[in-house]
């Protein structure tokens, strides 16, 4: 039986608003660039938001792991974050 490796777990915290949509877009741009498989999720309810703990938007939780809050990071950084995780 052979295992599949699952890629990494992705979640962007906002209700929709343009900076939450900018990093949802530069995310698929560095997975792309960086050859790497992820499950994306977008989430916009304001209780699961609050859930997370995340105080201000965008939020970005990479493997369970709250690494942004309030900020889009630049492309590099997000590189260096996803690359850490995968």
């Amino acid at each position: 039986m052979q295992e599949e490796r699952s890629g990494l777990e992705i979640k962007v915290f906002g209700p929709g608003c343009a900076q939450c949509d900018q990093l949802e877009q530069q995310i698929f741009q560095v997975l792309s660039e960086l050859n790497l498989t992820a499950h994306v999720e977008h989430v916009r309810d304001a209780k699961e938001i609050a859930k997370a703990g995340i105080m201000g938007s965008p939020g970005l939780m990479i493997n369970g792991e709250v690494v942004a809050v309030g900020k889009v990071p630049g492309k590099e950084k997000l590189k260096s974050m996803l690359q850490k995780e995968s």
